[in-house]
């Protein structure tokens, strides 16, 4: 976060409970695992996800570890109208 307000550049959360969470946005504190997400609440999530990025031509999607992604998140950028838009990074270096 520090790192995109660093650089000027845009900057959201992706939460199992909200979607996608920007910053300037306030939702009370939550402790959800993406384990729990039913299949509506995946359906909600991902049309939040559509709706809320598509006006970014280019989506960075943070992947702290190369070696663990939670099959969740595979699913939402495997499944979002904006796939072809988005770019998985595993490091800030890579924030333009």
């Amino acid at each position: 976060m520090e790192t995109c307000k660093q650089k000027g550049v845009s900057w959201a959360i992706f939460s199992d409970l909200y979607g996608i969470w920007f910053p300037e946005e306030k939702h009370v504190w939550y402790e959800k695992s993406p384990n729990d997400v039913t299949e509506s609440e995946f359906k909600a999530i991902l049309a939040n996800f559509d709706d809320k990025l598509r006006d970014f031509d280019e989506i960075f999607f943070y992947r702290p570890s190369p070696v663990y992604f939670h099959s969740l998140y595979r699913r939402l950028l495997k499944e979002t109208r904006l796939r072809d838009r988005i770019r998985m990074i595993s490091s800030i270096i890579e924030i333009e």
